[in-house]
Order: C-alpha cells, then structure tokens, then sequence
C-alpha cells in the first residue's frame, strides 16, 4: 500500500512511486469504475460501489478500502469477481485485489490507506485490527469477459473489431460515417439519426463496425451495451424466469447507447414486444439505438409490423458489395497484420490485385485466402505468384455464393424493361400495359429469392396469395408455349443474378 512523501508515494517495500505513476493508476481504476457503471446500471452502482475507493497499489497487488464492515462483506460475497474481471480487462499485471477497511470518518482520496489515518481515526474504526481480504486473480488467459457473466445482459466485444481496422470504401463509407457521428456525439447530446439500421449481407462488416463503434464509445466514458438478438431474447427470458424483468427492464433504460446485431434473429411475440418498449423508452429519453440485420426493416417478415415501422423510421444504411478496391485494401491490411507475426511473409502487388478479382463475395472469404497464402508460404517455402496462389485459394473461388436477389430489385427492373414504374406494379391498375409486367415479376420473385406466397403478395401492394399462385402459374404456361417471352425472362434473371 501507499504511504505519503513529497514526492509521490511509497510503496509496500518502501520504495518510493512516483505521483505519475499513482496518476496513472487512478486514472485506470476510474475506467474500471466506468465499466462497473455501464455493466451494473447507475442505482446499483450508487448503492454498493460508491464508497469503494482505491486506496493504493504495488506491482503485482490493487488495493481498494471501503468505510464498514457490512460493504466489505456485501462486495465480497457478491461483486467480487465482476471487479477483478473488470481489473483484469484493464490492468492485465495485477494478481490480486486486496480490501481494506478505512478509518470511520475518513475520506482518503486514491492512493490513502487506513495506515495512513491518524491514531485517532484508527480507534475510532469499527474494525481497527481487521486484515485486508486479499483475492487472488486469475491468470488473464482464465478470465471471462465482463459481459459473459450469467447476470450480464451484453455480448462480448472482440477487441480486435476496432474502428481503426475497419476499411472504408465506396460501399460503405456512409455506414461508417453516420456510425462515426454516433462515436464523435458528446454525452447528453440529442442523436440526429436515431435509429441508425444498418443492413447488409453475411461477412460484409456490420458487425466490425458496430462492434468498433460500441469499444469506441465505451472509451469515451458513456455507457453502451452491445447485444445480439439471440443474447436479448436470452436475457429477456432468463429475467422473466428468475422474476428479474424489472431489473432486466431497467439496465437496459440505463444506458446512453444501445447496439443491437442481427436483428433477423428476434422472433418470439413477447421478445418482440420487450424489445418495441425499450427501443420506444431509449429513444423517447434521447438515448442512442444502432440496429444491424442482413435485411432491410421492411424484409423482416418476423418482426411485427410496428417494430419494423420504428426501425425503418431512423436512418437506414446498407453495406453494399465490397468494390475491387475495397478489396485489394481489405487484403492489403490482412496481409500486414500476418506480417506482424511472420516478417518474412509478402504477397505481390500484382498477387494480391489478382486474388482480390477473384474473390467478390465478402471479408470473411478475403481473410480465409490471406490464410491459405501464409500456410502455403511458411510450409512449403515457395515463391507465391499468380499460379500459386490460384491453387492456394481455389476452393473458395469455388464455392463462392450466388448473388441474393431482392424483391425490390426485381420491381424495379421489370418495371424499367417494360416501360411502366414500380408504382404500377404496386397499385390495383388491371391495363395489359401493367398486369403482364406485374405477373412477370411476381414469377420472378418466386424463382428467384426464398420468399412465400403470402410475402410476395404483400410486397407486392398487399395481395393475397392466390393471386401470386395465379401469376406465377400463368407465366410458366405462357413459357413453354411462347419462345420470345422465354428468351426475354431468362435475359431478365440473368441481369439480376449478376
């Protein structure tokens, strides 16, 4: 522990510290006291944590110091490993937490112990004798994330999805900058687009960029929660089990920003429910909501249509396909980062411009090929060229995934080839000019994406689905008898699978 000097601080050797060195550590036990804020609600917070001060610290030990006996048993028995994950997560050198009881009446700021109280004080203490608890910790490789605890709502945050990492590109670059606007907000101030959806396919980066966003945040000082639907609907029903919803409810509400991802994943009516409560509570109080799916808010059939109504009502974003660029610069930055670890490793420009034609189909497959270009490289000891390097990353060109086609898409086109708009198709309009191309895409949409009748026909101006059955059937009576019409579907499902 901390005796005073003039010039810093004694430690429990008697070597002197520097007041630089006891700065720095108070500064890092108040984000720890961030992190028990935001994990724990405000309320609870106050209740326990308020009075518990850090009262010194040596290489390898954390002192803390609460005022009575009952608050070192409470935190002991019940906080006790939320604080030295906490501890763990932001000062790894610390193998244990001892806790102290200070003198009745003191109120030694960071870096105070009761050794340091006077004689006096020391009697008056409800515990003058007592010997600091001391806990070990846990090696770090065995400490769970603060946010995997039972009693946790939040997912865990990969500290390796930074923002500083994220690639930005022409498509994505408005995701990134109405995500920034949210990192850059100040504490208190009313959002400007709330709330922010943004959607795209598998492996195009949402959750990079919420999840850099959520530690950027958390940075800043303000309390974020980031979830995943499944770990929502997870914490909504355990609460409702363990008869917690209002505490479950009030963590939730407590919070400055709230990032929900992969919100195709809620179903469930009073999952759905809870969920349209809280996005209407947070942001009724100016309160920050981020959303990401692989889909619009309107394609998300299994939400409920009032929750699809308040997503939508915010500033949708979509993450579109990585453009060749984006790509070579999405590789570039792999690659660098495996160069880190193997120095010897280096890729071609004209290698990494040809895997980056090769490889359209999302982040996650440009990952796999810097990969099998290590493995291949640090095994074998070959030169990596162009031929090599189709061998190395042939399975993925492979397999790569046909293009999702979108009802939107097909409206649009067919509305477009035909010369009638996609209010058209939509409205009730029975002219031949319209009701061919209406069928026509309707057809389409049923060959093309994994849609229902009943879907299809309210996307398209809320029709019933026997009158998709119908559409569908008489274009595929009119095919086979009428080759030019034939020719001109297949042109139209050609354009839309490129």
């Amino acid at each position: 522990m901390f005796k005073s000097s003039e010039d810093g601080r004694y430690g429990r050797d008697g070597s002197s510290v520097p007041a630089s060195e006891v700065s720095a550590l108070a500064l890092t036990w108040d984000r720890v006291q961030r992190r028990l804020r935001a994990e724990l609600g405000e309320d609870v917070f106050a209740s326990w944590f308020k009075c518990l001060e850090l009262a010194g610290g040596s290489d390898d030990q954390l002192q803390l110091s609460v005022p009575t006996k009952f608050l070192k048993n409470w935190i002991q028995q019940h906080y006790l490993e939320r604080i030295a994950a906490h501890v763990a997560q932001e000062m790894p050198n610390i193998a244990r937490i001892s806790i102290v009881m200070r003198a009745t009446g003191s109120h030694a700021s960071a870096g105070r112990t009761d050794q340091a109280a006077s004689p006096a004080a020391r009697k008056t203490s409800a515990e003058p004798a007592a010997k600091p608890v001391v806990v070990p910790m846990p090696r770090r490789d065995e400490v769970p994330a603060p946010h995997d605890s039972d009693n946790q709502v939040g997912s865990p945050l990969d500290r390796r999805l930074v923002l500083s990492s994220f690639q930005v590109g022409r498509s994505n670059i408005m995701a990134h900058a109405a995500a920034m606007q949210i990192v850059q907000a100040r504490a208190g101030e009313m959002p400007v687009f709330n709330p922010l959806f943004v959607h795209a396919n598998v492996g195009l980066g949402k959750t990079h960029l919420l999840q850099g966003a959520a530690q950027a945040i958390e940075a800043s000082g303000r309390r974020v929660l980031y979830l995943t639907a499944e770990r929502f609907m997870y914490g909504f029903a355990a609460s409702l089990k363990a008869q917690t919803a209002l505490a479950f409810k009030e963590q939730l509400r407590g919070i400055d920003v709230l990032v929900i991802d992969d919100a195709q994943f809620l179903h469930g009516p009073k999952s759905q429910q809870e969920f349209c409560h809280t996005l209407n509570a947070l942001i009724d109080a100016g309160k920050q909501v981020v959303v990401a799916a692989d889909r619009p808010p309107t394609d998300l059939e299994g939400l409920e249509e009032r929750v699809q109504s308040r997503l939508a009502g915010g500033l949708v974003v979509e993450i579109g396909a990585l453009d060749e660029a984006l790509r070579v610069k999405i590789l570039e930055a792999r690659i660098a980062a495996a160069k880190l670890l193997h120095p010897g490793f280096e890729v071609l420009p004209e290698v990494v411009a040809h895997v980056a034609r090769l490889i359209t189909t999302n982040g996650r497959d440009l990952e796999g090929a810097v990969n099998r270009l290590l493995a291949r490289a640090t095994l074998t000891g070959g030169v990596l060229d162009v031929a090599t390097a189709d061998e190395a990353i042939r399975d993925l060109v492979r397999h790569r995934e046909p293009k999702r086609v979108k009802i939107e898409d097909i409206q649009r086109l067919v509305a477009n080839h035909y010369n009638v708009s996609r209010a058209d198709i939509l409205s009730s309009r029975r002219t031949a000019t319209v009701v061919r191309p209406r069928q026509i895409a309707m057809y389409l949409a049923k060959s093309l994406t994994l849609r229902s009748l009943p879907e299809i026909g309210r996307r398209f101006g809320g029709r019933d689905h026997t009158t998709v059955l119908h559409a569908v059937r008489k274009i595929e009576g009119m095919v086979t008898k009428d080759q030019e019409l034939a020719t001109e579907i297949d042109h139209l499902k050609r354009m839309l699978q490129e």
